[in-house]
């Protein structure tokens, strides 16, 4: 890389941590490209990026942000998986890591927190915000409904009872 190309990798790296809703870093050694391609593509699909960033350049873009406590977790060979949703790159990375152990997620960010490894293992458990979003709404729905039940009950009773004597009369 020219000079040139690591400040802005710098420069996109400092957004990346300043912007996104969730960071994990993971030590991938071993990988192999096909895996790697797998994961990424995982990553693409659920709306986060993984990307492998040289340590230097990943300490140096940390600088001046709330996730400058994780500086430490770079080391070795690592790379970092980021989304908006800070539900998204701890499950994909968590569920990759369950079938292929050669990645090793080391810890992360959430804001201005930062996460040891299994702190991201527990976050992955969580349901996302939309999942929370849909719970919420079934749960505020599910009175409106039980309401309505109850209201629309003794009008259905009625009708059966209007009905019973609508045919009670027919047949005299």
């Amino acid at each position: 890389m020219e000079r040139a190309e690591k400040r802005e990798f710098v420069t996109e790296l400092n957004e990346v941590f300043k912007a996104s809703g969730s960071v994990v870093v993971a030590r991938y050694a071993g990988i192999t490209v096909a895996q790697m391609n797998d994961l990424r593509k995982r990553m693409r699909a659920a709306g986060g990026t993984v990307k492998v960033a040289k340590n230097r350049l990943a300490k140096i873009a940390l600088q001046g942000t709330e996730s400058e406590g994780m500086s430490n977790l770079f080391q070795g060979q690592t790379l970092i998986a980021y989304a908006n949703d800070p539900m998204i790159a701890p499950k994909v990375a968590m569920d990759f890591a369950k079938t292929n152990d050669k990645l090793v997620v080391l810890g992360g960010t959430m804001g201005a927190t930062t996460l040891d490894a299994e702190a991201v293992k527990s976050l992955a458990t969580l349901p996302s915000l939309d999942e929370l979003r849909a719970m919420l709404l079934g749960l505020l729905a599910a009175p409106a409904t039980r309401v309505a039940t109850v209201v629309a009950a003794p009008a259905s009773q009625l009708a059966r009872v209007f009905a019973a004597y609508a045919k009670k009369d027919e047949a005299a």
